[in-house]
């Protein structure tokens, strides 16, 4: 991954307080583990921000490269690496998910 890439990716995981590596967008996510994830947000009613890896190859190879995790999607609160689609659904199912958006400061907009 090029020092630019890294940039790129560190500024994007700094500016939003969460944010969600994906393929696809929100309403046409282009794989099933991202349209899981998103579901899984938009159930919470979290305020989230996406990226698209599919739109710029540096950042789909250099994501995983960044967070040491081979698949997408990945989600960041707050600038911390959560994890990808599974582990979104298993604390979401344990109700973790909700209690690490609300100690991140991140509560349901609801």
């Amino acid at each position: 991954m090029t020092d630019d890439t890294r940039a790129r990716i560190d500024e994007l995981v700094k500016a939003n307080p969460v944010l969600l590596f994906m393929k696809g967008t929100p309403l046409f996510p282009q794989c099933g583990f991202s349209s899981r994830a998103i579901a899984i947000l938009d159930h919470i009613g979290v305020d989230y921000e996406t990226v698209d890896v599919l739109q710029d190859q540096g950042i789909r190879q250099g994501i995983k490269d960044y967070s040491d995790w081979p698949t997408i999607p990945q989600l960041y609160v707050n600038g911390e690496f959560v994890g990808g689609s599974d582990i979104m659904m298993e604390m979401y199912e344990a109700g973790e998910l909700h209690a690490l958006f609300a100690d991140k400061g991140q509560a349901a907009a609801g």
